[in-house]
């Protein structure tokens, strides 16, 4: 058994689609196959289901790949480490894939450029994902660190560094009868024809539940997974949506767009970097906490 046998593995287990795996290890298919064939063989059991397309992994085989995730993401961090101790200016080198809530997603520039200033050559792959998403891909080891909630829905055993705390603002066509307002009510905002994010999305539970302590019971004429859908929806068609308050700032003036303060009741939450606590620690996940604390203070 060797790593590159793992690597194929895991690619397989991720793209679900035995050409496309190959591609993503830059080999034929059938190197691909042959090489999961060969560690079906050292280990003596069936890794994947057989068929004339990709149907999944046996019960074995999914065993496997939680090993080979772990024995991957160790060799990664090994890989890491030496880099660091070649490097002339112990610069980190290697690539971090995190996985983000939406509505933190304009946010990650700032970690990001906090981690590029003392390590510019380290590389990132940002992914949209729900919190339940992030978790279970932590655990799994498709990520290496997560941003999102940290005071609503539990995140315990998990290493975790705050970033910013979340604040609601009604967003609207200015146009629209409230756009002038100073402030707007939960009741108020039940009232407008809204857009939101998936129910699936822990943003979306929050503002559920922010409406339920308002009495208030809104049906979303739109329901979306992308923060970007949210803002065009209210740009050109005329829709409320409730959205985070920082994106007044970072994404810049929002031509046609007004922000208005969520209140009755005020409803804020803790947004941070988590990531699974490790013995050595990933000398990259090390530098990004660092980093989300550096930004922090």
């Amino acid at each position: 058994m060797d790593i590159r046998q793992l690597q194929y593995l895991a690619a397989l287990a991720r793209e679900k689609h035995f050409t496309r795996a190959a591609q993503a290890c830059h080999v034929t298919q059938p190197t691909l196959s042959g090489r999961i064939r060969q560690l079906e063989q050292e280990l003596g059991v069936p890794i994947v289901e057989r068929g004339q397309r990709y149907i999944g992994l046996t019960p074995e085989g999914e065993r496997v790949l939680k090993w080979a995730h772990l024995i991957l993401d160790n060799w990664q961090s090994l890989q890491q480490e030496l880099g660091a101790i070649r490097s002339k200016k112990g610069e980190l080198v290697g690539r971090l894939v995190l996985g983000v809530i939406p509505s933190a997603l304009p946010m990650v520039s700032l970690l990001t450029r906090a981690m590029e200033r003392d390590n510019p050559r380290v590389e990132f792959t940002v992914l949209s994902q729900s919190s339940e998403e992030i978790l279970r891909n932590l655990h799994d080891f498709s990520i290496e660190a997560g941003i999102t909630y940290l005071d609503n829905e539990p995140v315990e055993g998990l290493m975790q560094a705050p970033l910013y705390r979340e604040h609601y603002c009604l967003f609207v066509a200015e146009d629209n009868p409230h756009a002038d307002k100073k402030g707007v009510t939960w009741l108020e905002a039940a009232q407008e024809p809204l857009c939101l994010l998936t129910p699936n999305m822990q943003n979306r539970r929050i503002i559920d539940r922010a409406f339920m302590a308002a009495n208030a019971h809104p049906s979303p004429r739109l329901e979306t997974n992308s923060i970007m859908n949210l803002l065009a929806s209210v740009k050109s068609m005329g829709l409320s949506s409730i959205m985070p308050e920082y994106f007044i700032n970072v994404l810049g003036h929002l031509e046609g767009v007004r922000a208005i303060p969520l209140v009755e009741p005020k409803v804020e939450h803790a947004v941070g970097l988590v990531g699974l606590p490790r013995e050595p620690l990933s000398p990259l996940i090390a530098g990004l906490f660092a980093a989300a604390k550096k930004l922090k203070a």
